[in-house]
């Protein structure tokens, strides 16, 4: 629906009654143009689809003939319209992958180009056109990846090449992401479009670290490996074949630090090998292989001989990689005895018969078929034979015991036990060879019940009184037995046996007599009730008691007994048990319903408890404990308040434990111990704590919490030392040991045991460096001391000396044995060393002058510094120097030189100066020399008199160490002003240059004069390009360049005039009056042409437009000024209409307008030229093509 041409001006009406043309479209490829004949106007069809120039589209322009037929006389008129797409930037660029990779070595240097992949159509494209498709690429700060943006960059942001700036290391970062912006390059800041990628960029791995040994601990903040020691043991005597290979912990392994080179065929491998150690004939002992740094046992040792090897281990890479690991490896040489014993079982179930006798074995099931087997074995002696080996319990010894030989072990009853009194029996077993103990194992033993409990009734007999108005049902006594058996061996079944007389019957689970049905009871009868009570065990092992219950029949009576429903009760109660917790209802019955009171009559002198007067409910009146009193027997009595009417009941209530006591350790044995240090296994104390709870709660265990692994406490108490202690590492510890009960939830306690540990010998000194370096000056007098070295024996009370160990190196120094200071024994030169470098390697040690360790090692490297040998030579003793009387500061006298014959590039051959302010101190306050180029100026505004001779000491020094010098000696003659030349002119102004000047021209002439004097000239600056020449006889300034005004506008020269006699000692003498300055300007000519800012101006314009609308606006630039750059415009138009030309231009504005009507013209558009002229149409002139289209006005 867009309007292409508004207007096509065709003659002549297409439409009404009484049309005189027809149009039509012809050549309209994919009908992108819509005709309306009546307005003449052109549309753009795009309905449903979008006009895109862009690819895949790529409509550049639409062109359709507008076919015109007359109808009146036939005629048939096409005309072509063309239709431009401009291109709008409505694509953002698009990298043609969604991430980009690159892998770089982290050995690349900086400034590398690393990336081209975005070069070519690999990278980001545009389908736009111009410089809406150009593309540029930038790296984006990337949050994700702080340090990305700063370690790439792109300088050349059109190739899209990526560059290294900082260096990379593999080892702290192997990958970084790259976002890489592309964006085109729109006239238009604000509409640039842009899009990003990625740029994986991988480190690959370079081979700049050495080996390291593994495990590798840090040290904070750095890249460096704690010290490691490997440790191993033998048996004493044992057969190589036997250990071989040596079991090290951890095992032995280095590895390239540099863990990812790649390909995997370059990566090195790492040799081993044993670099020293101690004692010195350990190569009679072990060999360790080169590749596998697998350690081997060349034959036994005598532990009499050595009981430790301490060993130094190398590895370095195979390809010659100067940074080698290294690492020590301590060897133990154990005692014979060196294995703890073990059971082959963590926890041991047992069971056991009540009714055992003593000597009993316990048995392994519930079933008592067979034995428990105890199995403890000591890797110290071969599995077939006895290890001969003590097993003793921690607790419930004088229950059980176990067999004492043998490589299973049985436990057996010392005395019997009843399970009614305790049914688990749980305690901890050690086995000991006498050296070292196992690990506690657990065992629990189950007492199995045993029939051997009768039932019991609380009493022989009982008395009732029984009234003729009972009913059948009603109770008449409620017999209780006990049984202290479990299952059916405990549950009791009640009968009456004889004396009933059928007037009675008893719940045989309850015990309740009562009336039997149908009875009616008669004044004066009596009986003899015999009840027994039975358990319900199998036939043969059933047990069972009798009572008897006398019965007498009394008439109807409101004056008996109230009555307990039990004569005995029995019950449990936890000692933790809350105060005010109803623990029983005792209420009895009173047949009259008189009121009853409740006394506790005897069994609780403390009034632990408290039973209800009014209601009988017995409840807990203060805390329990079982450790004081375990049981009490409360008599109770209920009373209707008369004489006889009172009634008594038992209440039999035992209190249970619970885990309410720690265990409390005894404070009477010592808690400050010792023991000496390298002692595996030794006895350093023992501790002991008691529980009095009941069962596994007032079992107690003990164990270590801190230094475990140093320390073990056996079942006992006894504290032995885990393994070998080193005094020099720590020579005191705190232990705590805590002491547990068996509960479930334990109860614990604490005690803190102090362990000296007693110094032996058992360290060599160490250095306090592995290796020393020092830098030592060429030339030094013998006996001159240039290196102190320290070593320090942990050990208490040692002597350290010192030695070289190097026999080399015994011809150039002396060590002091007590002090440590390293001397020449000659003086050294380094002219005599064929090396690179000069240096000396050699060996030092250590040693304890009281002690029998072996001695410590350190290495010394003494670099031989080169010194300073040459002084730098002036070129001259004598320099002459001429200065004006009043020369400004600054100015430039004379120049002195000296070489240095040391080194080149070296700290000796640099040469540099200053003035001796001591020899002529006045001439040092004026005159100054420059220390790097000699240049000797002056150091202040002169007012010196004339003819004055000054002489100034110049020093010429190196840096070399020491530092030399030398001096030069400058003569500085002050002129007479007569000689000075003087310009007549302090400033020259000259006639502007114009900057189309041919060589050669002549800009100023400068004049200066002096008595007697042949004159000199110069250009002493602001001449840097050389643009200007001076003739130096006759003082003419000439161009030498050609001017560019729109570059260079002036220019500021400074001349100079000298004598000819001074010039031909090559001495100047500035001074105020033979200096000048001369002011150039450059004039401005027409050389530009006039530029427009478009090749081809497009526009529009209406079929009804008035005269002089405007159309468009041109515009044209210069890069010349003023006038030159001032534009005058005008059209070249072929004539249109009556010889009119259709369009005219505001001369001095660029501004065309209409300059006719255009009604029934028929074109559909205008192509002509404008010319701009410089110089207000006076000068350089340029085109552009002018393209207007014309459009049919729509109907109203």
């Amino acid at each position: 629906g867009t309007i292409l041409v508004d207007n096509m001006l065709i003659k002549g009406t297409a439409g009404g009654p009484d049309p005189t043309i027809e149009l039509s479209l012809k050549d309209n490829v994919d009908y992108w143009v819509i005709l309306d004949p009546l307005s003449q106007r052109l549309y753009l069809n795009s309905t449903g689809r979008i006009l895109d120039r862009d690819p895949p589209m790529s409509i550049q322009s639409i062109v359709v003939q507008v076919q015109c037929v007359n109808k009146k006389v036939g005629t048939v008129i096409n005309h072509e319209v063309r239709i431009v797409v401009r291109d709008r930037n409505d694509n953002s660029p698009r990298f043609q992958q969604q991430r980009y990779y690159v892998a770089v070595n982290e050995l690349t240097p900086v400034g590398t180009t690393i990336f081209t992949g975005f070069s070519g159509n690999n990278g980001a494209t545009d389908i736009d056109d111009g410089p809406n498709g150009q593309i540029e690429y930038v790296i984006q700060y990337n949050p994700n990846d702080k340090t990305s943006n700063r370690t790439f960059d792109i300088p050349l942001t059109l190739s899209g090449a990526v560059v290294l700036r900082e260096r990379l290391n593999y080892e702290e970062k192997t990958r970084y992401f790259v976002v890489v912006q592309a964006n085109d390059r729109a006239q238009n800041l604000n509409e640039r479009r842009t899009s990003t990628t990625t740029l994986t960029v991988d480190v690959l791995d370079g081979d700049d670290l050495g080996p390291m040994f593994l495990p590798c601990v840090l040290v904070n903040n750095t890249r460096d490996c704690r010290p490691l020691t490997y440790q191993a043991s033998l048996p004493e005597l044992t057969d190589p074949a036997r250990v071989n290979p040596i079991s090290v912990t951890p095992p032995i392994q280095a590895i390239d630090q540099d863990r990812n080179i790649q390909p995997p065929s370059d990566r090195p491998g790492i040799l081993y090998s044993i670099l020293v150690g101690t004692p010195e004939d350990y190569p009679q002992y072990f060999h360790m292989n080169l590749t596998t740094a697998v350690l081997t046992l060349l034959k036994p040792i005598n532990r009499d001989l050595h009981q430790k090897f301490d060993l130094v281990i190398k590895a370095e890479q195979d390809n010659g990689h100067p940074l080698p690991a290294f690492a020590n490896l301590h060897i133990e040489v154990l005692d014979e005895n060196n294995q703890k014993p073990y059971f082959t079982r963590s926890t041991y179930e047992g069971f056991i018969l009540e009714s055992s006798p003593v000597g009993t074995t316990v048995s392994d099931n519930q079933n008592l078929t067979s034995p428990l087997q105890i199995v403890v074995l000591d890797n110290d002696v071969e599995e077939t034979k006895d290890p001969q080996l003590h097993l003793f319990l921690n607790d419930y010894n004088t229950f059980f015991t176990v067999t004492q030989s043998g490589i299973t072990r049985y436990l057996t009853l010392l005395q019997p036990v009843d399970r009614e009194v305790q049914q688990l029996y749980t305690f901890s077993m050690t086995a000991s060879d006498g050296v070292q103990e196992s690990v506690p194992v657990t065992v629990n033993i189950l007492v199995i019940d045993a029939n051997d409990n009768s039932p019991t009734f609380s009493n022989i007999s009982y008395n009732v009184k029984i009234y003729t108005d009972m009913r059948p049902g009603e109770g008449v006594i409620k017999l209780t037995a006990v049984d202290a058996d479990e299952g059916p061996n405990g549950q009791i079944v009640y009968e009456i046996l004889a004396g009933d007389q059928g007037d009675f019957i008893i719940n045989d689970r309850t015990g309740l007599i009562t009336i039997a049905p149908g009875v009616v009871l008669s004044v004066g009868r009596s009986y003899a009730l015999t009840v027994k009570a039975s358990d319900s065990a199998p036939p043969a092992q059933r047990r069972s008691s009798i009572t008897t219950v006398y019965i007498e029949v009394l008439p109807p009576n409101n004056q008996s007994p109230p009555r307990f429903p039990q004569l005995m009760y029995s019950l449990e109660v936890s000692e933790a048990m809350r105060i005010g917790a109803v623990l029983l209802n005792l209420q009895a019955f009173d047949r009259e319903g008189d009121p009853i009171r409740y006394l506790i009559q005897n069994g609780d002198p403390q009034q632990v408890f408290n039973l209800s007067q009014s209601s009988g409910l017995l409840a807990l009146g203060k805390p329990l404990d079982r450790e004081s009193t375990d049981r009490y027997i409360l008599i109770v009595t209920a009373s209707d308040g008369r004489p006889d009417g009172t009634s008594t009941a038992t209440v039999n209530i035992v209190v249970t434990d619970v885990n309410d006591n720690g265990p409390v350790f005894d404070m009477f044995l010592p808690k400050n111990l010792s023991v000496q240090e390298e002692e595996a296994n030794a006895f350093v104390g023992q501790v002991r704590a008691t529980d009095p709870d009941a069962g596994v709660n007032g079992q107690v265990h003990y164990s270590l919490a801190n230094f475990n692994n140093l320390f073990r406490i056996t079942s006992n108490g006894s504290i032995y030392t885990a393994v070998k202690l080193n005094r020099e590492v720590r020579d005191y510890y705190e232990l705590t040991v805590e002491a547990t009960d068996g509960a479930v939830d334990p109860r614990r306690s604490t005690l803190t045991v102090a362990v000296k540990v007693l110094d032996i010998d058992d360290n060599s000194p160490v250095f306090t460096n592995a290796s020393y370096a020092v830098c030592v000056p060429e030339n030094l007098p013998p006996g001159t001391v240039f290196l102190q070295i320290e070593a320090k024996d942990v050990d208490l009370g040692s002597d350290v000396n010192y030695r070289i160990r190097t026999q080399e190196a015994l011809q150039y120094f002396a060590l002091n044995k007590y002090t440590g200071e390293l001397s020449l024994l000659k003086s050294l030169d380094y002219e005599s060393f064929s090396d690179t470098e000069a240096t000396f390697t050699f060996l030092v040690e250590a040693f304890d002058s009281k002690g029998t360790m072996p001695p410590g090692l350190a290495t010394v490297t003494v670099r031989v510094k080169d010194m300073n040998d040459y002084s730098p030579v002036f070129s001259k003793k004598l320099y002459r120097g001429m200065v004006a009387p009043d020369a400004v500061k600054g100015t430039v006298i004379t120049t002195v030189s000296a070489e240095d014959q040391d080194p080149p590039g070296t700290p000796a051959s640099r040469v540099r100066y200053k003035v001796d302010v001591v020899q002529f101190p006045y001439s040092a306050s004026i005159f100054d020399v420059d220390e790097n180029s000699g240049r000797v100026v002056t150091r202040v505004n002169l007012n010196e008199a004339p003819s004055t001779v000054f002489k100034l000491v110049v020093i010429a020094y190196d840096d070399g160490d020491p530092v030399k010098f030398n001096t030069t000696t400058v003569e500085i003659a002050v002129l007479q002003p007569s000689v000075i030349p003087r310009f007549t002119q302090d400033e020259y102004r000259p006639p502007p240059v114009s900057e189309s000047a041919p060589k050669g021209t002549v800009v100023t002439v400068v004049t200066a004069a002096a008595l007697n004097q042949t004159i000199v000239y110069s250009i002493v600056s602001g001449n840097e390009e050389d643009v200007f020449a001076i003739n130096n006889r006759t003082g003419v300034i000439s161009v030498q360049k050609s001017l560019d005004y729109e570059s260079v506008r002036s220019y500021e020269l400074r001349v100079q005039a000298d004598p000819l006699q001074v010039v031909r000692s090559n001495l100047r003498v500035p001074s105020k009056s033979n200096t000048a300055k001369v002011f150039i300007e450059v004039k401005d000519e027409n050389d530009h042409v006039p530029v427009f800012t478009k090749k081809t101006y497009i526009g529009g314009v209406s079929e009804d437009a008035k005269m002089f609308s405007s159309v468009l606006k041109v515009k044209a630039d210069d890069k010349d000024t003023g006038n030159y750059s001032a534009m005058q415009y005008r059209l070249i138009i072929p004539p249109i209409k009556d010889g009119k030309e259709g369009f005219v231009i505001e001369a001095y504005t660029g501004l065309i307008k209409t300059a006719m009507l255009f009604k029934n013209m028929r074109r559909s558009y205008f192509k002509f030229q404008v010319i701009a002229t410089d110089n207000y149409g006076k000068g350089l002139s340029s085109k552009a093509e002018v393209l207007v289209s014309m459009s049919q006005a729509l109907p109203l």
